[in-house]
């Protein structure tokens, strides 16, 4: 099912397995309606996220997320999670920067109870007492273990210097005395807020008709609030870029965070980006950090850049892990690969080696109806189409030299990078 929406065959546009679905009270969602398995799958979320949880309650968005299942309605937490149980329903929800997302999987012989459940999580949600002070202590132990460890100190290092006045620059998880300062009414304020029509976002997929869907979404999310009240969050740009800053931790080896300026998601250079990332450090064994920093001179078991698309920022990041000693011979290599594949440009022989994975690969992404759920609610969230499917491995085929020279243009700033290191590295200093 979920790969023949990749398909090569020409005969038919794959999106056309993608209906969108408008309920009788106008809330929109994706549906891939397939009977092969007797299973939906739900994706969704409500726009908004850790980036609206104010200068004094970080944590917030993630707060709540935690205790939408834990007890609404009628049920109070033991009841909710047991009924979850003895009807095998998945459900769960999490918040990120820029959303609140909730996923839903259920057999269709329980998509009554299931649906009902859900319903209750976002419309009805308790808020116990009990339940607050158990996952706040839950959090906070969390954060305790986060503070003493080194990847999870330097990602929120990084993020914090470089984005000082901005949402980003909070930690999505929160800190201990967030954490400590948080009320119930400031979550049930957030649901309140947040939980709405407008922002929400659905993907389903499985065995439910898309008459049957309309139904099912009135029922579960037509008494939310109309419209959400988000505060606007400003697009920015990293800043810091070209220093780095030192975490001393008596670690054997130094976890190294660089991260720089790139490109938002519907920006038109993004897939040659993309592309371009893939061939310097975005896979695993071929990549040219992967050659340069562990195969050539064995410094890390593990080297790597990425792309991260917020709603508000692109950014583009390089990471390993590698002894102390050796930490500011790792940074000089990345740096140095980062302004040669900028300056000169990857070969036609890595374009096309990339270019063959990154659309051989792309099936993988749609092997279970989870994954596709989860895929077509990026997708939306994205802003990329509904025929976003049939046209992306064409995109990836397009990319040309020319188009990565044009886009390392753009990303020329990209050369210098906001490095975190946490552990004792030898010969960098900072604090």
């Amino acid at each position: 099912m979920a790969l023949s929406l990749i398909s090569n065959t020409a005969a038919q546009s794959q999106s056309s397995r993608i209906t969108e679905v408008t309920s009788p009270g106008g809330i929109k969602a994706w549906l891939v309606h397939d009977t092969t398995l007797p299973l939906i799958a739900v994706e969704f979320a409500f726009l908004g996220g850790a980036s609206q949880d104010g200068a004094e309650l970080a944590g917030l968005a993630n707060f709540t997320a935690s205790l939408l299942d834990e007890g609404a309605g009628p049920l109070d937490a033991a009841q909710f999670q047991s009924t979850l149980a003895d009807h095998a329903v998945e459900l769960h929800f999490d918040a990120g920067r820029d959303d609140v997302r909730g996923s839903l999987r259920t057999l269709s012989e329980n998509k009554d109870k299931a649906f009902e459940l859900l319903r209750l999580a976002v419309a009805e949600p308790r808020f116990d007492p009990e339940a607050v002070e158990r996952i706040r202590a839950a959090h906070m132990a969390m954060l305790r273990r986060r503070s003493t460890d080194p990847s999870s100190m330097a990602n929120d290092r990084w993020f914090a210097l470089a984005f000082p006045d901005h949402p980003y620059g909070r930690p999505a998880d929160g800190t201990l005395e967030s954490m400590a300062r948080i009320t119930r009414d400031d979550i049930a304020g957030f649901a309140k807020k947040t939980l709405a029509r407008s922002n929400l976002r659905v993907a389903v997929v499985g065995d439910i008709s898309a008459e049957e869907l309309g139904q099912r979404l009135d029922a579960v999310f037509g008494a939310l609030p109309a419209t959400a009240t988000l505060v606007p969050v400003a697009h920015v740009e990293p800043q810091k870029i070209g220093t780095v800053d030192v975490i001393a931790l008596d670690v054997p080896q130094s976890v190294v965070v660089m991260g720089t300026g790139g490109l938002e998601r519907r920006d038109p250079d993004f897939m040659p980006a993309y592309v371009l990332n893939h061939i310097l450090g975005g896979s695993a064994f071929s990549s040219r950090l992967f050659k340069e920093v562990r195969e050539a001179r064995g410094l890390a078991y593990s080297v790597y850049s990425y792309q991260v698309a917020l709603a508000h920022t692109g950014l583009w990041f390089a990471g390993t892990a590698t002894k102390n000693e050796r930490a500011g011979e790792s940074i000089a290599i990345i740096t140095d690969e980062f302004r040669k594949i900028l300056k000169d440009g990857p070969s036609q022989t890595e374009l096309d080696e990339a270019k063959s994975y990154l659309t051989g690969s792309y099936a993988l992404r749609f092997d279970t109806s989870s994954k596709v759920a989860g895929q077509l609610l990026q997708i939306q969230l994205d802003q990329l189409g509904i025929d976003y499917i049939d046209k992306r491995n064409a995109l990836v085929d397009a990319v040309t030299l020319d188009d990565l020279k044009r886009v390392a243009g753009r990303l020329a700033t990209a050369k210098d990078a906001l490095t975190v290191v946490v552990g004792k590295p030898q010969g960098l200093s900072g604090g």
